[in-house]
């Protein structure tokens, strides 16, 4: 363990930009879903209409958690943003460990490191004590928003608790994987494949017996039912997880060669395929597995948004206040919530678009595209390829979400003809995504170093002005500078096709500007 306190301090260091930024974003939605919670239900009378429309829908209750929390004001935030607060912690978590383990073994930082005096443990040791540290930074500001909104200090402590100890598991759990695989990506990919397996055992048990609930350390925190049954030994089952884990992590270093991991990677072929014949290919191969994530992702979600749409309109009638929150309010309930749908799903498909492009800035640093552009591959070939996945990818991204959008709320109505229709809406949203991803490419030829801060901005900026403008009653200037302003939120308007042909046309312009930029600097830095 020598040198653990000392690299510990350097990476909380480095992290010293990033990390501020997932804890404050956890923070804001407890902050966010308490205070609106409060005002909508804060009444007995609110809070039994709630469970009424929403104890008995499947899909609410796959989506938040179990039902026994909808007895208390307390109980249904935690109802309503503890699954959803878990998976950034436990992404938080995981991308800690993962960055300060795997991926400076592979980049060669660790090496260095490990040339000072620095024990075999060290690196691991620290990574986990940032990530731990990180995890309990949350559930303290977690209690701190929940007490500060008015709820119950008890159970507030139990709120913070349940989402730190999620983050622990899942700090543990990567530290594991970080010893059994050698790729950073297979590191992260079966760390996700974990929690999105957690968060459907989780799904399944609550709209079930509560059995499955049992295997899923979200659904662990989740049934120590704060505000409503305060228990606290459920955590003791995520602690002596993360025990074990580390435990395993410890052992599993021991037995594995620097720099490699315990399960060695598929070699590959001796000679390229047709299918790698240039840059864009490559860049599709490189991004298929990310990509289909998010498809897939994005069309479960659709699938889930459309099957409350046939009940929006008795919960809205119970809960009238919803009404505020719907475009349009309540002149037509079913087409403001799936044009509100819809805008969640499009903001997601723009988050995936900057994730696809700025993978072209980490092949840059990584050192992995000098070997592309020293062959004949131009530099606006090498960009165009992954620009290509950006923009191709999040129009594949949105036409999932429709799709599962439209079959969910088709199969409720039984009406096939909503699969078409949805898809439809939804590409009505795509110039404003690629407009998104159009900065983002912009970033990268012109400011490469903060292109990922910028893009990540733009997106967080988009999302504060269609989910919360009217909350924090912002000007109406900050919101025709968000792209999705300018999109007919179809089906609830009328769809035009000049705000859509100018959108797509600035977002040509700016990607045009980022390419301009590429050509006039250098590779690397």
């Amino acid at each position: 363990m020598t040198g653990a306190v000392g690299l510990a301090r350097f990476m909380l260091r480095r992290e010293r930009f990033a990390l501020p930024w997932w804890l404050l974003g956890v923070t804001v939605l407890v902050l966010i879903q308490s205070t609106q919670s409060q005002n909508l239900y804060g009444t007995p009378e609110g809070l039994a209409n709630l469970r009424r429309t929403v104890g008995g829908n499947t899909a609410v209750i796959a989506m938040s958690g179990p039902p026994e929390l909808l007895t208390s004001i307390g109980g249904e935030v935690v109802f309503e943003i503890f699954a959803f607060a878990a998976i950034v912690v436990a992404l938080m978590s995981m991308f800690l460990v993962g960055r300060h383990t795997r991926t400076d073994e592979e980049t060669g930082r660790a090496e260095l490191l490990r040339s000072a005096r620095v024990g075999r443990h060290a690196p691991l040791a620290a990574a986990v004590a940032v990530a731990a540290l990180a995890d309990v930074i949350v559930g303290v500001l977690v209690l701190a928003a929940a007490a500060g909104t008015g709820l119950p200090a008890a159970g507030s402590v139990l709120f913070g608790a349940g989402i730190a100890t999620v983050g622990l598991t899942f700090t543990a759990l990567t530290a594991v994987a970080a010893q059994v695989f050698e790729s950073p990506r297979a590191v992260y990919g079966s760390v996700a494949s974990v929690l999105g397996a957690a968060y459907a055992l989780r799904a399944a048990g609550d709209t079930g017996d509560g059995a499955l609930s049992w295997a899923s350390p979200i659904g662990w925190g989740q049934r120590t039912f704060p505000y409503t049954g305060d228990r606290w030994w459920p955590l003791l089952l995520p602690v002596a997880a993360a025990v074990l884990l580390l435990a395993g992590a410890v052992a599993l270093q021991q037995r594995r060669d620097f720099g490699a991991g315990l399960v060695p990677p598929r070699l590959g072929r001796a000679t390229a395929g047709r299918s790698l014949r240039n840059a864009y290919a490559l860049a599709w191969r490189l991004q298929r597995g990310a990509l289909t994530g998010w498809v897939v992702g994005l069309a479960l979600l659709g699938v889930a948004y459309g099957s409350i749409g046939d009940s929006i309109q008795s919960y809205v009638r119970d809960n009238p206040a919803v009404a505020e929150f719907l475009p349009g309010g309540a002149s037509d309930i079913v087409d403001a919530y799936l044009a509100l749908t819809v805008g969640m799903c499009a903001l997601l498909a723009a988050a995936y678009g900057v994730t696809a492009a700025l993978r072209a800035r980490a092949e840059e640093t990584s050192g992995r595209a000098e070997p592309v552009l020293a062959t004949a591959t131009s530099r606006l070939a090498w960009l165009g390829g992954h620009l290509s996945v950006a923009l191709a990818g999040s129009a594949l991204v949105l036409l999932a979400a429709g799709a599962g959008t439209g079959a969910g709320y088709g199969l409720t109505v039984d009406d096939a003809g909503q699969v078409p229709r949805l898809i439809g809406v939804a590409l009505y949203q795509l110039p404003a995504v690629w407009s998104v991803v159009a900065v983002a490419a912009l970033a990268i030829g012109w400011w490469p170093r903060w292109s990922a801060v910028l893009a990540w901005v733009v997106v967080g900026y988009c999302a504060v002005v269609a989910l919360f403008a009217d909350s924090f009653d912002l000007p109406a200037w900050s919101r025709r500078a968000s792209p999705f302003a300018h999109t007919p939120q179809v089906p609830l308007d009328h769809p035009a096709v000049l705000p859509v042909l100018i959108l797509t046309g600035i977002a040509a312009a700016v990607v045009g500007a980022g390419w301009a930029g590429l050509r006039h600097r250098d590779i690397g830095c």
